[in-house]
């Protein structure tokens, strides 16, 4: 277990007493459903109102980390689209999906394919107990041979209509809507760890207030 500094718990303290209390209570309950157990990745998608949608859906379902690959596209965040989630939710930038990967698998993730396969899983069937992090791929050419190839596993959504895909963006909706549901309901220890909420809080705040800089640097020359 990590120990804050007790001075840096005592500035915390501090800085919260510039939010409003409907805010800082919000973040107590914001923060109380964050998850890593559970990450995406988005591979070189070029629409970017898609990429700006996911982040969107992971701040709703509570999913912390977003992982974002562009070998091909470089993006930047529609930041109409994502409506401000890219400031709650933490943005990992690789350049290869090889590099992604390596990383994710160094942080105990399993490496999930969202895409039909002879060996595919569906939602209700998917083991939850284990660390994954979920792979969306190009609109139209679908997850590489990179990462078909390093996939521990995949994952589909089921359709029983003419319709053969969906959106990405509709996808990555649904298949978060559904695991963090189960996840939930478990006994599985899926928040994130008291060192991993306060180093948000500080972040959090740092978003929110003005003159953060200034205020931590007349909170040290007073303590």
């Amino acid at each position: 277990m990590y120990f804050w500094p007790m001075h840096d718990l005592q500035l915390l303290e501090y800085l919260e007493t510039y939010l409003t209390p409907h805010r800082k209570e919000r973040f107590e309950t914001v923060l109380s459903q964050r998850t890593k157990h559970f990450t995406v990745a988005v591979e070189d998608v070029y629409q970017l109102h898609n990429t700006s949608a996911v982040i969107r859906s992971c701040d709703v379902f509570g999913i912390q980390e977003v992982n974002i690959i562009e070998e091909r596209n470089r993006k930047r965040i529609d930041r109409e689209i994502a409506m401000g989630a890219q400031k709650w939710v933490d943005l990992n930038r690789y350049n290869t999906s090889k590099a992604c990967i390596d990383d994710l698998k160094r942080k105990g993730y399993r490496i999930i394919a969202t895409t039909p396969h002879t060996n595919d899983s569906d939602l209700d069937h998917f083991d939850i107990t284990k660390k994954a992090c979920f792979f969306f791929g190009k609109e139209s050419e679908g997850l590489s041979d990179m990462v078909l190839n390093e996939a521990d596993e995949f994952i589909k959504i089921p359709m029983v209509g003419f319709t053969e895909s969906l959106n990405i963006s509709v996808s990555a909706a649904i298949i978060l809507q559904h695991m963090t549901t189960r996840l939930r309901k478990s006994t599985i220890d899926w928040q994130l760890t008291e060192a991993e909420t306060i180093e948000k809080r500080f972040d959090w705040i740092k978003k929110t207030i003005k003159n953060y800089d200034a205020i931590v640097e007349r909170y040290y020359s007073e303590n």
